[in-house]
């Protein structure tokens, strides 16, 4: 349990509840939607998976028992979810630049891009999994456990 002299103002820490919340519900729901999709294919479709799946034990963690530990490794987690949202959206342009370059061997320009941004395999889908590790990092943002009562770094 976090000691009263890491307390922080109460509108602060119901909004840290309210984001870890927000970020639970989205790994699930992430979780949720890329296995109903059969996001399992190859071998980088699992890259989100296995992520996702890291972060359920974490957050369990964090939110029964937030320590130092906890923050830092959400913070980590986070900076790995922001990772594979970045490399996600890269392989989903890929996979439909290929098609596109397949399908339409003499599109170019805007017209072959507006056609691969389009395509079948949803380009802007992973920035989801930015998304979400930007809501951890604001959540561990100045962590009381990490910060102490005034925002100021704690050094042990």
């Amino acid at each position: 349990m976090v000691g009263d002299h890491f307390r922080e103002a109460e509108p602060l820490a119901s909004i840290r509840k309210l984001l870890l919340g927000a970020l639970a519900l989205g790994v699930v729901g992430t979780a949720g939607e890329l296995i109903l999709l059969r996001h399992l294919d190859e071998p980088t479709q699992w890259i989100p998976l296995v992520v996702l799946g890291l972060s359920i034990p974490l957050l369990v963690w964090h939110a029964v028992s937030p320590g130092a530990g906890s923050v830092r490794c959400l913070q980590v987690l986070m900076v790995a979810f922001i990772a594979a949202g970045v490399v996600g959206v890269g392989l989903h342009f890929d996979g439909n630049a290929e098609f596109e370059s397949e399908q339409h061997p003499t599109s170019r320009g805007f017209e072959w891009f507006r056609q691969t941004a389009a395509g079948a395999t949803p380009v802007l889908a992973p920035g989801s999994m930015v998304l979400l590790g930007l809501v951890g990092l604001a959540h561990s943002y100045q962590h009381p456990v990490i910060t102490g009562p005034r925002g100021q770094e704690k050094h042990s």
